[in-house]
């Protein structure tokens, strides 16, 4: 995917928010400091598109950016950051569902998980939402180069065991070394085209 143009359209938190559906969007999912900002950087070749933070938990709202006037990225609140206000927590959830349940616009999420972590709870309600609503989802294990091969393979086990997914369905990611970003970025164009 060559990359021409990337700009942020706005935030929102629910859909009368949301700007207007007029191009195709690709969503991403998943907990606070799972590198989510940092794959969406890689992915549309930005420094800084999307902030990153060594704070967890920064993402509090749904951010949509228009790439090359063509499609739509969108980057969802990242989830499971122990020290979010309560009220944030509680928030959460209902506007996950909402724009997963409403969004007509929406083709697919990439849904990313870190390699050094086992799913926990929020994961797997993620997934179960995913699922319930019916949108082709694309699985991205991140922080690959933290690991060791011998390592990296374990993890991915454990990891699709833990969702009860086959392990070729999971994406292998590197922001650092960016291993994985051409077959990420074939991934979001079958769902943008499906």
């Amino acid at each position: 995917m060559k990359i021409s143009s990337a700009d942020f359209i706005k935030s929102a938190t629910r859909p009368g928010n949301y700007p207007p559906p007029e191009f195709a969007e690709i969503a991403f999912a998943g907990r606070s400091n799972v590198g989510k900002s940092s794959l969406i950087n890689v992915l549309v070749n930005r420094r800084s598109l999307v902030r990153t933070s060594s704070t967890p938990g920064r993402t509090q709202l749904i951010n949509f950016f228009n790439i090359n006037q063509s499609f739509s990225l969108v980057d969802l609140p990242g989830y499971g950051f122990a020290k979010v206000p309560l009220a944030v927590k509680k928030a959460w959830g209902p506007m996950m569902r909402t724009y997963l349940e409403v969004r007509e616009s929406l083709k697919g999420v990439v849904f990313i998980l870190d390699i050094r972590r086992l799913p926990r709870e929020e994961d797997i309600q993620m997934l179960d939402w995913l699922e319930e609503f019916g949108v082709p989802t694309i699985l991205v294990i991140t922080k690959i180069d933290k690991l060791s091969r011998n390592q990296r393979d374990r993890h991915v086990a454990q990891i699709a065991e833990a969702t009860g997914l086959p392990k070729d369905a999971f994406s292998l990611f590197s922001a650092h070394t960016r291993e994985g970003k051409e077959e990420i970025w074939e991934r979001i164009e079958d769902a943008l085209n499906a």
